[in-house]
């Protein structure tokens, strides 16, 4: 068995025992702590529930509807124009709203263009290069109660948008 196998076989048990060791020394309840956080965390996870629903609903709506193959359609000759792939526009527009989605799209450009493609190093440079950002503010501003965002959502698309014109720079400049 090599070294890297064996830390990795003996890492999480050795760091359980380091924790009920110490927790043990410092007469902490290790266990009643554990369920506590537990409990917290359950209770974390329905609080977020009815966010998840909501995104999980209008992404569906939106791939279901077509509305994003009309305005692809209609931006297509000016994206030409400009020498960026039309196929790209789904991924740069869904990936603030859910990672998900976007590594779907990006795995599916990626098997139709192959990865040494341009659109394929595009697409994984974007992933990369992007965030969830109305994921993150859902979820995350949600959890801990906030409602007004102010300029995080602005802030947050704004660097999406720096994100993706970057990508495209990039990739065109040193695969172009």
């Amino acid at each position: 068995m090599g070294i890297v196998t064996s830390v990795s076989v003996w890492l999480i048990p050795s760091f359980i025992l380091i924790v009920l060791l110490v927790a043990s020394w410092k007469k902490v309840p290790a266990y009643e702590t554990f369920v506590e956080g537990g409990k917290e965390g359950v209770k974390m996870a329905f609080s977020l529930l009815p966010f998840l629903v909501g995104m999980i609903v209008s992404i569906s709506i939106l791939r279901a509807s077509g509305a994003m193959e009309a305005f692809i359609g209609l931006i297509a000759p000016l994206l030409s124009l400009i020498g960026i792939p039309p196929d790209i526009i789904p991924l740069a527009l869904v990936r603030p709203i859910s990672g998900t989605a976007a590594l779907g799209m990006t795995t599916e450009l990626i098997q139709t263009h192959g990865p040494d493609s341009f659109i394929g190093r595009l697409a994984s440079t974007m992933q990369g290069s992007t965030d969830t950002t109305l994921y993150i503010l859902t979820v995350y501003f949600g959890a801990v109660g906030i409602r007004k965002m102010r300029y995080a959502l602005k802030v947050g698309l704004l660097a999406d948008v720096i994100g993706i014109v970057a990508s495209i720079i990039v990739v065109r400049f040193v695969f172009g």
